[in-house]
């Protein structure tokens, strides 16, 4: 069955190029690769990248939030057994709202970006 309440929640599909879009606006943000795949990183540091099936994205969080969004939306939100002692968790395009992956990527960023690049974000 087609959940069509969700699709609704997205006024448009996400993809790599909605988190592209939304990663680029966030200070010293460099694009590249990891593990052969898109990602994004801050002062070296990887804080986002596509998912090795292309179809979810990998992002940096933290214990408890993980725990919290995984329970309140696991079709959006899961982690594999490769990921269990990681603070990382897996993210489905096709399920994710465009809010919600914005509030991940930057909270992504802010866990892995520098002290002067956080006080640049917090001052604009």
């Amino acid at each position: 069955m087609k959940r069509e309440g969700r699709k609704s929640r997205n006024s448009r599909a996400i993809n790599w190029d909605t988190v592209r879009d939304i990663a680029r606006g966030l200070p010293g943000s460099e694009e590249g690769t990891s593990y052969g795949t898109p990602a994004f990183k801050v002062a070296g540091k990887l804080f986002v990248r596509l998912h090795q099936g292309g179809d979810s994205i990998v992002v940096r969080i933290e214990e408890a939030d993980r725990h919290m969004r995984m329970r309140a939306d696991p079709e959006a939100f899961y982690i594999t057994d490769h990921y269990l002692a990681y603070p990382w968790m897996l993210v489905r395009l096709s399920a994710v709202r465009r809010d919600d992956l914005a509030d991940l990527l930057l909270e992504s960023w802010r866990l892995r970006a520098p002290s002067r690049l956080l006080a640049e974000y917090n001052d604009k």
